[in-house]
């Protein structure tokens, strides 16, 4: 079962004393970029509060007056009150904010990010660089934001610290939820900081596994942390708030391990957001959401955004059930207990007294005979960690957690008040036919420790949002996957396993976690590439991906399934090679502009999302945008054209060839270069444009509705340029 880490609740940003003004509602107005530029922006915000307050006895409150994310703000209003903002002059549109939830000792090495080499050579780490999350918050006094070796910030940075505790590291702090400080009362917001950027850290484990040294992706690169979430949510208006106030002081990554609805990008807050950011070259790397293996639930689709989708990585926190029959079966526990007898005793499973006692819930042993027994429990509506509580109060000496059919092989290591093993669903099959095979079952847990190096890693986190999606169909997401499960990072407090051991990190799982690992990999990036846009950052990590795992087989999902295109996007982050990707496919902001229109949004809430007026003189099919990746809609019989732009940032004297081509039966490619049968560069920083055609068969079988996917690639050299396909059927 996957571990409580966000929340779905509406977040209330601002407290009104009288009973009538807590009945209003928070909304976001956006307004009409003026032709001049007004002299006192709030002044002229409350001109349109002023016009729509008369007459009423609940009079609209600004909440937050927003100076770059938008041209707007949001108020407290009563539905009346929206519907009347609405029809006024130079008001484009009037929404209630949305609600939005919240989505390493080894991490650093599996992503083959060693001292003094690539990307960590040189003393780079990220310094210099400067990444803002908009979270729940951080915890100052924690070892990984202190400040050894980290220098000053740099000049351009004008953020503040809104309580004690700042350093060279943690360079700001500031909240945007009312009566609340920046400090992190949750722990989300400490781990997800400390993963993107935390200092090193000997010694860090929890409860003594996993031990080694912490370090986040960028451990020289500053951190500022915008607190917009509490243990109720995190509202549309305080994101806008945290993001206007991250743009402002000058950051240069963003990380947003938060979702909300998948609404079209105009009526997205982290979208529109986002957009404000790249338009200022800020990297923005977003969480693609928690809610696999459901097929079309990836969030945070726009195409200026990184989507990060979650794997595992090469560790585990191992026990392992061993059976009477001698059968040994492998599970995971951060309670690795040292002094167990290992002795074989009775096993016990609650289930003929009905499903509610195989799930371990609160009261469901009461009359369950347990004493110094082993209990398997089934993963149900009740937490892991709250089953081993049930059990150890009813006298249970170990506990056993079998997972179901859904999440398959997806296991959590948590820690547990009693020896305990998480098992997967196939694990828990092969312990109930033992159950049932014998009068007499008994059963024993032994603690492995930290095992590392499996050859498996990475597989797709079972929980990792997929595609497709239906914001916009013909763009590619997630866009990539990077380390989301078991990661050691931070926490806000010591955490307590009832057995008198304490820890300041902890280990937990989302694609919350994945989200800062890309958003760290890319202020690498930014630091040795610092003329690279965001565009540029964001195809070095895609194209360089890898779609295999460590024993050179092609990337699993943890169900044991193939992981297919809208599991993976491109493939498995690979920092070393992302540093030098030959070519990347580079998109200006107002390039995205033809592409909104092809969507067929308005000139008007175009310029909801890119704060200017436009016209849609000239559209775009969705996958012509310049994209690392394509999304294609093929009916039979038909042929599709697009082109794709490539700049070097290789060698000057290079030559590129495709070397590697995949379409499914019954779809063909061609690929035409400009007078070349190849892609030749004489200088850094050249551009060559090529036609991709893809055409389908009038007879092909594959079924109307269906998906397929492909790939091609450049090959010059070391480097090599992927570009993954994914084919819809109609």
């Amino acid at each position: 079962m996957l571990p409580t880490i966000g929340f779905v609740l509406l977040l209330t940003c601002t407290i009104f004393s009288n009973t009538k003004a807590t009945q209003l509602k928070t909304y976001i107005v956006h307004l009409s970029s003026p032709e001049a530029q007004p002299r006192d922006i709030e002044e002229w915000y409350n001109s349109f509060l002023l016009k729509v307050a008369s007459g009423s006895n609940e009079e609209p409150k600004m909440v937050y007056a927003y100076r770059h994310v938008i041209t707007g703000f949001a108020a407290k209003m009563s539905a009346d009150q929206a519907e009347m903002m609405e029809n006024l002059t130079g008001v484009l549109s009037v929404r209630p904010e949305a609600v939005h939830q919240l989505h390493t000792t080894r991490s650093p090495y599996f992503l083959g990010l060693r001292q003094n080499s690539g990307l960590w050579k040189d003393s780079n780490y990220g310094k210099g660089i400067i990444i803002g999350l908009l979270d729940t918050g951080i915890t100052p006094e924690h070892p990984s934001f202190d400040d050894y070796g980290v220098p000053a910030p740099p000049s351009t940075w004008k953020g503040k610290c809104e309580v004690a505790g700042c350093n060279n590291k943690l360079i700001g702090m500031r909240s945007f939820i009312n009566g609340s400080s920046p400090i992190d009362e949750h722990g989300h917001g400490t781990h997800t900081s400390s993963t993107a950027a935390g200092n090193l850290v000997d010694n860090a484990n929890v409860f003594g596994s996993g031990n080694g040294t912490a370090s986040g992706m960028a451990p020289l690169a500053h951190l500022a942390m915008y607190r917009i979430c509490d243990s109720d949510g995190c509202g549309g208006s305080a994101i806008l708030a945290g993001m206007d106030a991250a743009i402002e002081d000058g950051v240069n990554v963003i990380s947003f391990s938060i979702s909300g609805p998948n609404n079209p990008f105009y009526d997205d807050s982290m979208a529109v957001a986002a957009f404000t950011a790249i338009q200022k070259g800020i990297f923005v790397s977003c969480s693609a959401g928690n809610m696999g293996p459901l097929s079309e639930s990836v969030q945070n689709t726009a195409p200026w955004i990184l989507t990060v989708g979650a794997s595992t990585i090469d560790r585990r926190f191992r026990t392992s059930v061993l059976l009477g029959n001698k059968m040994l079966l492998h599970g995971e526990s951060l309670n690795q207990t040292k002094d167990s007898d290992h002795k074989l005793r009775h096993l016990v499973y609650p289930v003929k007294d009905g499903e509610l006692s195989a799930w371990c819930n609160e009261g469901s042993l009461d009359h369950i005979d347990v004493k110094g027994k082993v209990v398997l429990c089934d993963v149900g509506k009740t937490r892991n960690v709250e089953m081993g509580k049930v059990v150890k109060n009813a006298g249970g000496a170990a506990m056993i957690i079998a997972n179901d059919i859904y999440s398959g092989e997806s296991i959590a290591a948590e820690p547990y008040v009693l020896l305990a093993s998480f098992v997967g669903y196939k694990e828990g099959v092969e312990i109930k036919k033992y159950l049932n095979s014998t009068s007499s079952p008994v059963a024993t847990i032994l603690c492995g420790g930290t095992v590392v190096g499996l050859k498996s890693d990475p597989e797709v986190a079972v929980f990792s949002s997929r595609g497709p999606h239906f914001v916009s169909p013909g763009i590619l997401k997630p866009d990539i996957i990077g380390p989301g499960v078991d990661i050691l990072a931070a926490w806000r407090e010591s955490i307590d396993n009832k057995t008198g051991t304490k820890a300041t990190f902890n280990v937990i799982r989302g694609t919350s976690m994945s989200c800062p690992h890309l958003a760290g990999i890319s202020a690498l990036l930014k630091r040795a590439h610092p003329d690279w846009s965001p565009a540029a950052i964001k195809s070095a990590l895609m194209t360089t991906a890898s779609q295999v795992n460590r024993n050179g087989d092609p990337i699993v999902d943890e169900r044991g399934l193939p992981a297919d295109i809208f599991a993976i996007g491109s493939g498995h982050v690979n920092p070393p090679k992302a540093h030098e990707p030959g070519l990347v496919f580079d998109i200006q902001p107002d390039d995205y502009i033809p592409y909104l229109c092809g969507l067929g949004y308005t000139p008007k809430q175009i310029e909801i999302i890119i704060k200017k007026r436009v016209t849609c003189s000239i559209t775009i099919p969705e996958a012509q945008l310049n994209y690392p990746s394509f999304a294609v809609t093929l009916k039979r019989g038909e042929s599709k054209r697009y082109t794709r732009t490539v700049t070097n940032v290789g060698p000057a004297n290079s030559s590129y060839s495709i070397r590697d081509i995949s379409v499914p039966k019954g779809v063909h490619i061609e690929v035409v270069v400009h007078n070349d049968q190849e892609l030749s560069f004489k200088e850094v920083q050249q551009k060559k444009t090529y036609e991709v055609t893809f055409s389908r068969d009038i007879k092909d079988k594959n079924q109307n509705g269906l998906y397929g996917q492909g790939h091609m690639t450049w090959v010059s050299g070391k480097y090599t340029v992927r570009t993954p396909f994914s084919f819809k059927f109609e």
